[in-house]
Formats: C-alpha cells, sequence, structure tokens
C-alpha cells in the first residue's frame, strides 16, 4: 500500500505528517512518549523517514563543506539567531553570563565538529549533548538562585537609601491617589486647550487641517502653554529675562527683568497710551513683534472691536515670549515658584494668564481655565493679587471637578474662611449636591451628601439673603409671594448690606446665574428656601448671628477685590465699584497697580512741547478745558484747577454711563396686538 493511501485511510494530508524528533532525547537519554506512540502507529513510514533525513544530513554537510561561502552565511545566520535569543531568555529571567559562554564554546565545538568526518561527528555530539545539558541545569538553578538573592538585596538596599536621602516613599506617580498631591497642583497637559478638545471632540477634528501642514512648519522652541503658530513673526528675544531673587523656606520667588532697549520700547508704550491712539501701538509693535504690554492693549482693542481670534493670538504671542524668558529652575507646576505682583515686569504676566483663561472659558473649554486659574493663585496664595479665590468656584463647578472644590474648601477654610465668600458658600453646596446625584455612590452616602448639601445651601442663604431675588430674577424664575415678601429675602435685604458685600454678591450672582437654571437644581433650592424661611420665622439663633457678622464685616473690599471686578467686566458687579476705584484712570496694562509697588527702573520725565499727535478724544479735553494739555501736562499754577476739575468730569462721565446702563435695562418693547379671534367684525376697530 502507498504512503499515499496509508494518509488517507489515517485522515491526514500532505504536509501534516508528524516532525522526526527522534535524534532528540530527553535528560535521561530516553525518547518522549509521544513520538514512541507516533512511531508504533506509523511503523511502516518510519524506515523511509530516518533514511531521507539521513540523506539530508549527509547532503547538508558535504554541501557546506564544498561552499565556503554558505558556511559564512551560516555563520551570519547564527550570529543573527544568538542576541534574539537572549534577549527573549533574558526577559525570562533563565539565562546568566555562564550560560553565553557555554553558548559560544557549544557553537565553537559545533563548528570544529562540521570539519570532522560524519561519523567522528555523530558521535561526539550525542555524548556532548547529554552531558553538557546536565551541567548547564545544575549552573542554571544555582546561578538563578543567587541571581535572585542578590538582586532582591539590592533593591531593598537602593529603596531604602532613596526613602533616607529623599524623604519620599516609593509609590508611582500613576498609582499615587488625588488626596497626596498639592491643591493646587497643576498638570502641564491640561494647559493645552488641544487636550479638553480631543477629549470632546477627538483627535481627527482637532487636528484634522494642521496635520497635512507639518512638513512646511517652521522650528519652534517646545512650550507648555501655548503652540507657536507659522502666521506669527519670527521670535527674537524682546529683551525679557528671568531671575531667581531669593529661595526661602522651599519656596522659590523670581522676578522678570527688562534690559535697557526694552526699557526703551515701553517708555514709547506709555506715549502711544497717552495718546489715546491705536494705531500708535500698531506701529510700535511692527518694529518690535513680541513687546508684551502692546500685544495687551492691542488684544483689549481687538476684543471692544469683536475681533475675538485676533485678540486671543495676542496674548498667545505675549505667553510665548514669557515662556521663552522663563528661569531654568521656574517651574509651572511644583507650587513652590513665587512671582511677586509689587514689581510692573510680573504684572504683565498675571494679566496674559488671566487674559487667556478668559477666552478659554468663552471657548468652551472650563478644565484648561481652571488649570490656568489655579496657576494664577499658585505664584502669590498668600496675597492672591487677581482674587481668583472668586472665580475658582465657578470654574470648578464649569469643568465638573466636585471634588478638587470640596477639597479646597475643607483645607483652606481653617486660615482664608472662605465660607465668608459667597461664592464659596453657595458653589461647596451646589458641588455636594451634583455629588449626591452620581450612580456610582451607595446609597448611604448619597444621602449623606445629599444632606450635607441641605445643610450648606441653608446656612449660605441665611448669611447671604440677598443672593436669591437677583438669582432668580437672572434665570427668569418668578419667586413665589411667599418668599418675594418676605422681610429676609425682600428688597430690604439688598439695601440694608454693607456695600463691599453688594460688590462680592452682584459678582456672584452676575458670573454664575447660569448653573443654577436646571431644573433639578431649582427644585432643591425651592425646598431649601422654604426651610429657611421656616427657621426665620422660628427665630432660629444662627439667623441673629449671621446678621450680626454681616453688619460688622464687609465694610470695604480690598483692593485685589476691586481689580478684580474690573478685569471681569461683569457690569453687575462694576456698577457697585466705589467712587474711589471710579474716578481715578485705570490702565487696561495694569488696572489698579498696588500701593507698595517696587519700581526697579522709572520713567525719564518728558521736555515740554506741543501736542504733536492728537487724537479726537484729546482735543474733546481740549474743548472743554482750554488749558488741558495731554502730552505736556499741567502747569504749577494751574496744577490744582486741572486736578479738580478732571475729578468733576470723571464723575460726571460715571454718572451719565449709569444712567445710560439703567435706561437701556429698562427699555421695554411693546408688542403688537396679535389677532387671536379671526371671526371678528372689521367694524369693532373703528
Amino acid at each position: 500500500m502507498s504512503s499515499r493511501a496509508l494518509r488517507r485511510l489515517k485522515g491526514r494530508q500532505r504536509g501534516q505528517e508528524a516532525i522526526d524528533l527522534g535524534y532528540l532525547q530527553t535528560d535521561d537519554g530516553e525518547q518522549a512518549p509521544d513520538l514512541e506512540e507516533e512511531k508504533q502507529d506509523d511503523g511502516l513510514l518510519e524506515p523511509a523517514k530516518k533514511n531521507t533525513s539521513r540523506k539530508a544530513k549527509k547532503n547538508k554537510s558535504q554541501k557546506n563543506l564544498s561552499n565556503i561561502y554558505e558556511l559564512i552565511c551560516d555563520a551570519e545566520n547564527d550570529a543573527e539567531k544568538q542576541p534574539a535569543d537572549e534577549e527573549a531568555t533574558a526577559s525570562l529571567g533563565h539565562l546568566s553570563s555562564e550560560e553565553s559562554k557555554e553558548k559560544s564554546e557549544n557553537k565553537e565545538d559545533t563548528e570544529k565538529g562540521e570539519k570532522l568526518p560524519e561519523t567522528e561527528k555523530g558521535t561526539c555530539n550525542v555524548e556532548n549533548k547529554a552531558h553538557k545539558k546536565k551541567k548547564r541545569k545544575k549552573k542554571k538553578a544555582s546561578a538563578g538562585e543567587t541571581r535572585e538573592e542578590a538582586a532582591g538585596d539590592d533593591i531593598d538596599a537602593l529603596l531604602e537609601s532613596i526613602e533616607t536621602t529623599n524623604g519620599l516613599s516609593h509609590e508611582k506617580d500613576s498609582c499615587s491617589s488625588a488626596g497626596s498631591r498639592y491643591v493646587l497642583y497643576v498638570e502641564h497637559r491640561n494647559l493645552n486647550s488641544e487636550t479638553e478638545l480631543k477629549r470632546y471632540f477627538g483627535a481627527r477634528a482637532v487636528l484634522g487641517d494642521q496635520r497635512p501642514r507639518q512638513r512646511q512648519r517652521q522650528f519652534h522652541r517646545s512650550t507648555w502653554m501655548t503652540i507657536p503658530k507659522d502666521t506669527w513673526p519670527r521670535f527674537s528675544r524682546p529683551g525679557i529675562s528671568m531671575s531667581l531673587l531669593e529661595s526661602r523656606d522651599g519656596l522659590q520667588h523670581f522676578t522678570f527683568e527688562h534690559n535697557r532697549d526694552y526699557q526703551q520700547v515701553q517708555f514709547k508704550f506709555l506715549d502711544a497710551v497717552e495718546s489715546m491712539d491705536p494705531n500708535n501701538i500698531v506701529a510700535l509693535l511692527q518694529m518690535n513683534p513680541f513687546h508684551i504690554d502692546s500685544l495687551l492693549q492691542l488684544s483689549d482693542v481687538c476684543r471692544i472691536q469683536e475681533d475675538q481670534e485676533m485678540a486671543r493670538d495676542l496674548v498667545e504671542r505675549a505667553l510665548y515670549s514669557f515662556e521663552c524668558a522663563f528661569h531654568p529652575v521656574f517651574s509651572l507646576t511644583s507650587g513652590t515658584s513665587r512671582l511677586g505682583y509689587q514689581r510692573p515686569e510680573n504684572r504683565a504676566f498675571y494679566l496674559a494668564l488671566y487674559k487667556h483663561m478668559m477666552f478659554l472659558e468663552k471657548r468652551g473649554c472650563p478644565r484648561t481655565a481652571l488649570e490656568y486659574c489655579k496657576l494664577i493663585l499658585s505664584l502669590d496664595p498668600e496675597n492672591d493679587p487677581l482674587c481668583m479665590l472668586l472665580l475658582v468656584d465657578f470654574l470648578s463647578l464649569r469643568s465638573r471637578e466636585y471634588t478638587s472644590l470640596i477639597r479646597l474648601y475643607d483645607e483652606w477654610e481653617v486660615h482664608r474662611n472662605l465660607s465668608q465668600l459667597p461664592n464659596f458658600a453657595f458653589s461647596v453646596a451646589l458641588a455636594y449636591y451634583h455629588l449626591s446625584l452620581q450612580e456610582d455612590l451607595p446609597e448611604a452616602e448619597s444621602g449623606h451628601m445629599k444632606q450635607r448639601s441641605d445643610q450648606l445651601l441653608q446656612n449660605a442663604l441665611i448669611m447671604f439673603p440677598s443672593v436669591l431675588l437677583p438669582l432668580l430674577d437672572l434665570c427668569t424664575v418668578q419667586p413665589d409671594t411667599a418668599v418675594s415678601s418676605h422681610v429676609f429675602f425682600g428688597p430690604k435685604s439688598q439695601l440694608g448690606q454693607p456695600p463691599a458685600l453688594s460688590e462680592l454678591v452682584s459678582l456672584y450672582v452676575g458670573r454664575s446665574f447660569a448653573l443654577w437654571k436646571e431644573g433639578g437644581v431649582m427644585v432643591w433650592l425651592e425646598g431649601n428656601v422654604r426651610e429657611v424661611l421656616r427657621r426665620v420665622d422660628s427665630k432660629d439663633p444662627l439667623v441673629e448671628d449671621s446678621a450680626n457678622k454681616r453688619k460688622q464685616r464687609y465694610q470695604s473690599a480690598p483692593r485685589n477685590i476691586h481689580r478684580h471686578v474690573i478685569l471681569s467686566e461683569i457690569k453687575e458687579a462694576t456698577a457697585t465699584l466705589p467712587l474711589e476705584v471710579t474716578t481715578q484712570p485705570v490702565m487696561g496694562f495694569d488696572p489698579l497697580p498696588p500701593l507698595d509697588s517696587v519700581m526697579s527702573y522709572v520713567r525719564p520725565e518728558r521736555q515740554n512741547g506741543t501736542a504733536s499727535n492728537e487724537s479726537t478724544l484729546s482735543l474733546f479735553f481740549r474743548s472743554l478745558l482750554p488749558n488741558f494739555n495731554l502730552q505736556a501736562g499741567p502747569q504749577p499754577e494751574e496744577e490744582r484747577e486741572v486736578a479738580r476739575a478732571g475729578r468733576e468730569l470723571n464723575q460726571e462721565v460715571n454718572r451719565l454711563m449709569v444712567a445710560m446702563r439703567d435706561m437701556l435695562a429698562n427699555i421695554q418693547f411693546q408688542e403688537p396686538p396679535r389677532d387671536d379671534n379671526p371671526e371678528r367684525d372689521e367694524e369693532e376697530w373703528d
């Protein structure tokens, strides 16, 4: 019977025959049991297989001995296979340096064996294989045990040395909990708005237009806050640098510095601002395309003209210029780098970060804006020059970072009294309410958070009752008559509050009213308002205590709160600014500079002369005040008169603006009568 017929009887096809491994043996010199069974089944085919394998070996040896070039190729193939085998075995921990030596010895023996006659080669190989395999196993076991013990000792010793030197525990950053990080911890990847946009819309939608252009792009310095654009002018250092002032208590205090050329450009910028002509700033930027204050001032002009794209681009260019001047030790994420607001060179960096943050929030990237808010707060958390504590709660709720907001409140309440700010009093209660609605929480924990949110909201309504009616008004919700006519929430609560408190309340309501428009939130607010009215009628002692606190506190707001209100541009809040703030000139590039400013260089006095480039506004002031000279300044004998007239003019202009704002807000257009009854007789119109 032929071999083909035997394969068909056994159900096999060509190429599925068992590989002849008869020459392989175990350590005891016995063949594997599976191979013996296959040999018994295929007894008829076994002699043919042995003959063919022997012929192949003989032809191979003769062929290798006759052709020296194939010997070289085989040696190269073996050399290529050897490192791959060593890497695979090293990853499993089964090879040592002694094994590699044995491999080289075996290779030399095999190469020598190929030159021997076939009879000597066969006998030597069989004896050497069995002997060396036993020897290799023993060395593997001994070397593996010693290696594991040595590695264990080395790792333990290394960890102990790291803990003793740095005082840090051995844990990975990825596995560390969020609670172990600094409360104002900033992540580099969250400073890029594209990270958030990719999470919302996908990388293809965000980077779809940018991928084909990457071949022709210019090479820029890699930065974290902004991405350089090809449309920007070629970057050259504008003359800004950063220096380390001192290191104290684990904190590094830095400052920006201007060289002489930049100081001259700064003086020209101040002249351009006093001319009240934006074209002068544009001309200055053409000569100095990365001058910081010119970029920020022109950004405000573009924003007023509703060119948001250009305004955002100018702010990003200013941030890029700042980031290129960073000190090597300055860190955006460590929370240990400080930048004093008293120096004018540092204020531009604060303002650039703030303006960039507001553009991100309006663009729909609240998570990125929250990261910049924490960055600004970490630069000077003790003084908080831009009062970012009035904004961090809003951005946390917008980006749904409820846990981080609650953690900031719990950690800073002891030394900062955050519960005395209306925004934190209401926002923390709202954060607890949203956390109680999460589906993955157990029932007991969800009920505890709901109870905590009710308690915090009732305390906030008792402490700040003037928030409720303006909040409902902006949410277009008609309050119940029992609420609007009550003495506690009525108009009397708004009229009798201190000016600083009215400024804080107007700021919070004008900014965060959209967070309360959800249906579930309104139902939750309504239930707690009724409970507060019940507690007021029952004369809860907390009500009287809160009234006493409101009378004693909030008499005058600090300067950083006024600065924050001016930068926010919320009309409800700016209308509550005191006269000492509104009567003084407010510059967009440096709003309300601190009273304890540290000046590193002073602008030289200007020579008297006629106005060379007067704008329309300058001519308007000259028509009101004949002796007014914007560039030359007032004469000594006329100084008091001009100052008095200027103050009166500013007050009149502010009153006029407030009256126009009220008039525009109260304008109501009557709708034309609708024809609800089409069957009405036409004679009724006569």
